[in-house]
């Protein structure tokens, strides 16, 4: 992914380094990250990259230093954040959406207090509607390449990219609405709806992949395989299978490896979001 001279978005809050301290809002793996990561990493992924180790340290927050690769990391996570403002906004205002409201990215170490509870690193990445914020602790990153081998630039981008989708839906009134049906649906039907949600922020991420790369021509033909790679080991069934030897459908509430590279290869191939409504198909149809 070409981003050379690309802009960093200002709308980011670096907690890096800041104490903070279970998470309620939406996450890319949930739950079944964090059973992933106990099972596999035996640890908090907030420990990864510190205990990487051969890195010079160039930047200091606090009483935390911060290794080049994480800097790295935390730079192209404000390009990505600038892009999708970019590719967003530009959508809203050309299909009659109204204006977008940036979201704000919040980097963190290993905890943070959020409108949505406490957000804490095993959790993965996630975006909370209250404040309109999505929320990362960088160490996800080498936690996907360590304990589920996907890897690339656009792999973590697509990460950025699907949380960024959750706002979008909250923009659109979609998360709102499903998040009202969910509150009074048992926990199987809720968790259905979670699917639905989630395959639609996939879906999102797409089509900002297809702007991104209409606009800037920064994607090459690897690019759009390292995130559906991504999406392949970060369904339902394969954590599942991989965590404990098989899978519980009821309890998806992220949808399978196979839906979840669909809707988000439909996204990047049609850039169109009226053919992203994962809620009115049958389980069978997503």
């Amino acid at each position: 992914m070409k981003l050379e001279g690309r802009r960093e978005s200002t709308n980011v809050e670096d907690r890096r380094g800041m104490s903070g301290g279970k998470v309620t809002g939406l996450s890319l793996g949930g739950v079944l990250i964090v059973g992933l990561i106990t099972l596999l990493l035996g640890g908090n992924p907030g420990e990864i990259l510190s205990s990487m180790g051969g890195v010079t340290t160039e930047t200091v927050q606090g009483d935390r230093k911060f290794t080049a690769q994480e800097e790295e990391l935390a730079k192209f996570s404000r390009q990505i954040l600038a892009s999708t403002e970019d590719v967003w906004s530009a959508y809203f205002k050309s299909h009659g959406l109204g204006t977008y409201r940036n979201p704000v990215l919040v980097l963190y170490t290993d905890a943070t207090a959020t409108k949505c509870g406490t957000g804490q690193a095993a959790m993965g990445p996630f975006y909370c509607s209250s404040d309109e914020k999505l929320y990362i602790d960088l160490s996800f990153f080498s936690t996907m390449k360590k304990s589920l081998g996907a890897d690339g630039d656009f792999a973590y981008a697509y990460v950025i990219a699907h949380e960024v989708g959750h706002h979008v839906q909250n923009l659109l009134g979609t998360l709102g609405a499903a998040h009202q049906q969910m509150a009074r649906m048992n926990k199987t039907d809720s968790n259905r709806m979670s699917v639905r949600i989630e395959l639609q922020a996939d879906f999102y991420a797409g089509v900002w992949a297809h702007y991104e790369k209409e606009m800037f021509g920064s994607l090459d033909s690897g690019d759009l395989q390292e995130a559906v790679n991504c999406a392949s080991v970060i369904g339902d069934d394969y954590l599942q299978k991989k965590a404990q030897g098989y899978a519980v459908e009821e309890s998806f509430t992220h949808g399978t490896a196979a839906q979840r590279m669909r809707w988000l290869k439909l996204g990047f191939d049609t850039g169109d979001i009226s053919r992203g409504d994962t809620f009115s198909l049958s389980d069978r149809q997503l």
